[in-house]
Formats: structure tokens, sequence, C-alpha cells
């Protein structure tokens, strides 16, 4: 865990050293060009909802601009900002609706997607689709591991639970996803190559 937090504060030198040195606005432009769009994606990985997820993500970047003078640096800031969208997406789902339970695999397994044309046209939103069909908490774990390409010790930061749990999330979102291909015929390997027709 000691590893994923140097990397990400290495990663993220440059806007710290900048608000160490009185740079706020400077440091929270580059934040912005750098976690910008990645705070939506995260938001919009949570919520499943676009109009929430701008409205969470604008939120959480002016909880991050009002909090910046408070950083301190224990934890990487990549670290700090996730977690700040995550507690803001947490809150409206709470007002939503309760979190899904783990029970939804086998119910996620029998939804249906809408049909996206030949086989190959696609396969990314394919993919997507089957994705958003998770539970929230195997969804959340896999995004962030996946499409964020953070470690199992950044995502354990991000989500504030322990790696073990992270790495259970993942187990079981892969199941869950090659449960959904096995029923729909998408688990030939072949068809998700490049060069698929």
């Amino acid at each position: 865990m000691r590893a994923a937090v140097s990397e990400a504060t290495e990663r993220d030198r440059d806007i710290v050293e900048l608000l160490r040195t009185g740079g706020r606005d400077r440091a929270f432009e580059e934040l912005l060009r750098r976690y910008e769009g990645k705070v939506y994606r995260l938001c919009c990985a949570l919520l499943r909802d676009r109009a929430q997820a701008e409205d969470a993500a604008q939120e959480s970047l002016v909880r991050v601009w009002r909090a910046l003078d408070r950083y301190d640096g224990r934890a990487s800031l990549s670290s700090w900002i996730y977690a700040i969208s995550r507690n803001r997406c947490l809150t409206a789902l709470e007002k939503r609706r309760p979190l899904d339970s783990l029970d939804e695999l086998s119910e996620a397994a029998e939804l249906e997607l809408p049909a996206t044309g030949e086989p190959g046209d696609g396969r990314a939103e394919q993919l997507l689709g089957l994705v958003e069909l998770l539970p929230e908490r195997l969804r959340r774990a896999l995004v962030l591991y996946y499409y964020e390409e953070r470690s199992v010790s950044e995502v354990a930061l991000m989500l504030g639970c322990p790696a073990g749990t992270v790495k259970t999330a993942l187990f079981r979102a892969r199941a869950a996803l090659a449960e959904m291909m096995k029923r729909r015929g998408l688990d030939d390997p072949a068809y998700w190559q490049e060069d698929a027709p």
C-alpha cells in the first residue's frame, strides 16, 4: 500500500509544490486539467446518471477548491480528490436509494442489453453496458481499477476499505461479467479481439 501512495504522491508533486509555495490558483488550474475528467468519470460510474454525475463532479471540485488550503499530504492528492468525490456521490446515492447488495449478481446476469447491430460493432459499448449492470460496489472497484488504471491499494484508499475487499469485489465483478457474457453468447474470446469481423 505504501508503494501506491508514493507513486501517486510523485505523480502530483508539481501541484503539491505549488500549494506549498503559495501558488494556490495555479495549483488548482493544474489540478482541474489533470482531474476534472477523471472526477466526472468516477461520478458517472458511481451514480449512473449523467446529469447527477455532472452536478456531483462540479460540487466535488468546488469542495476540493474550498478545502485545498487544508490538504495536509497524509494521503496522495489523487486519493484525497477521489475521496471527496466519492463521498459526494455516496451522499447523492443515499438520497436516491440504498446501495445495491451483492445478491443482485444473478439479477444482473438476467438483464438484457439493447441490440447493438452486427457482431463486433460497438464492442466497447457492449462491455460498458455490461459493466453498468453490475451492483454499485462491484462496479466502483472495477471502474477505478480497469478504467482509471489504479492499483488495488489505491482503489482501497479511494473507497475506504481494505485491499482484500477490493480484490474480492474485482473477482466477483469479473465472475458476474463472465456470466453475463456467457448468457448472451459473448463468451468467445475471438469476439473481443480487435480484428474480429
